[in-house]
């Protein structure tokens, strides 16, 4: 029997692909992953020039998270300042007095009245009114005597100022109406007038010569906007225009809302009020001002927002200058390695396996540089309250933005490196001395 034996396939003619080759996808995959040990290999070979190529992104990255934390820390503590002032509120004032062509500034005229306040708070729309009459005045309790501020309100004063009572209680609409001598204190005051930490609660003080009885003391707001918040005497309004300021004026008005949305239309209501009180016709300059706090609120954040961006963008640019001192160093490395990328070419390497070794490099020392970054500068930002004593939050979304420009850095300034390294003429490279 003649074995027939199969002939070549004629050429030009497809033949089938075994059954075990392996798909075009899966080999440039598995090629791309072989590239990693090497890339890896080669920035152990040169550990001491690899971390101090990441300086640049290590620096850059923690400020960024620093100055970022500093900022919203900020925003934070401003906020929330104003906030203890009240929430939702209206502040109206006294304007300005004007004869003869000198103008005497904001609250030098004297035309709001408590009967003001009382409209006011028949308007719709509104919470809690309190008018204030206030003056510095010396506080004398036994031998110890303290100068601070005294403020005659209303007892909706509490709530509009967002006062929280550390001892006793506050002064009831009673002891409004009754004119009663009774007072509350804030800390700092306590603190000057019964240094031996007796409690203030039924002892006499005499504000101005004039006896009142301690009910009350209130949990401390520390500094604000406007100074020590707790160096305050608080006092009845009745009790304080009649005995105390002797003065048919007030300071000022303070209007809570009980709706935010409600805030403009309100404070529109309370000036077509007043201009009809105070008889103030079309055209005429009003003898009053009407204050808004969200507005305080949303310009104070406006700036310091402003403040965090352009002080980060001073600190991203240690960034992009890490990424040109990566991009430097691996230039360095292609012209060191210009035989070793022969080599690989001449015995089988892609130009792209060589590209992408190279890449690969770079986004390593950039996502490493980004990670030591992150760490140091969130300890940073976590310490600062406890070291320096300044209001941090450390967000987490720049943390992650952090990270993601530092490998993106390194994928951007490690293209350029690579491209020239896979550009290379293997012959050429191997007669590279």
């Amino acid at each position: 029997m003649s074995v027939q034996t199969l002939a070549a396939p004629a050429s030009g003619v497809e033949t089938t692909p075994s059954l075990f080759a392996e798909p075009p996808r899966t080999a440039a995959r598995w090629r791309a992953f072989q590239s990693i040990p090497s890339a890896l290999a080669a920035l152990r070979a040169n550990a001491v020039r690899s971390v101090l190529t990441t300086l640049g992104i290590i620096i850059g990255v923690a400020a960024v998270i620093i100055i970022v934390a500093l900022g919203e820390g900020a925003s934070a503590s401003v906020t929330n300042q104003l906030q203890g002032l009240g929430t939702n509120l209206l502040t109206v004032m006294p304007g300005s007095s004007q004869g003869f062509g000198v103008r005497g500034g904001a609250g030098s005229v004297t035309t709001l009245q408590a009967s003001d306040a009382d409209a006011i708070a028949g308007l719709d729309g509104v919470d809690a009114v309190s008018p204030v009459v206030a003056g510095n005045a010396q506080v004398i309790a036994g031998a110890q005597n303290w100068s601070t501020r005294v403020s005659a309100v209303s007892p909706g004063y509490q709530q509009l100022q967002d006062w929280q009572i550390a001892s006793g209680a506050f002064f009831s609409d009673d002891d409004n109406t009754n004119s009663s001598n009774v007072a509350v204190l804030g800390q700092t005051v306590v603190t000057n007038l019964f240094p031996n930490g007796d409690s203030p609660i039924g002892e006499l003080i005499r504000i101005r010569n004039v006896p009142f009885l301690v009910i009350g003391t209130l949990v401390s707001k520390g500094s604000g906007i406007g100074g020590d918040q707790d160096d305050t005497v608080l006092i009845p309004f009745q009790t304080g225009q009649v005995r105390l300021f002797g003065s048919t004026s007030i300071n000022q008005i303070l209007v809570q809302v009980n709706d935010p949305a409600q805030m403009t239309a309100v404070q529109q209501e309370i000036q077509q009020l007043l201009h009809v009180r105070h008889r103030i016709q079309s055209g005429q300059v009003d003898d009053f001002n009407v204050r808004n706090n969200a507005d305080i609120i949303s310009r104070v954040s406006g700036v310091t927002t402003t403040l965090t961006l352009l002080l980060s963008g001073v600190a991203a640019v240690s960034l992009v200058v890490g990424g040109i001192g990566i991009m430097n160093i691996m230039l360095v490395s292609v012209t060191e390695r210009t035989r070793e990328i022969g080599i690989r070419l001449a015995i089988g390497a892609r130009p792209n396996d060589i590209m992408l070794q190279f890449i690969i490099e770079a986004v390593v020392l950039s996502v490493l540089g980004g990670l030591i970054g992150i760490v140091i500068g969130s300890g940073v930002a976590l310490l600062m309250p406890v070291v320096a004593g300044w209001s941090t939050v450390l967000p987490w979304k720049a943390v992650a933005l952090a990270f993601g420009v530092s490998a993106g850095i390194g994928i951007f300034f490690g293209i350029y490196p690579a491209r020239k390294a896979s550009q290379l003429d293997p012959i050429d490279a191997l007669r590279y001395e």
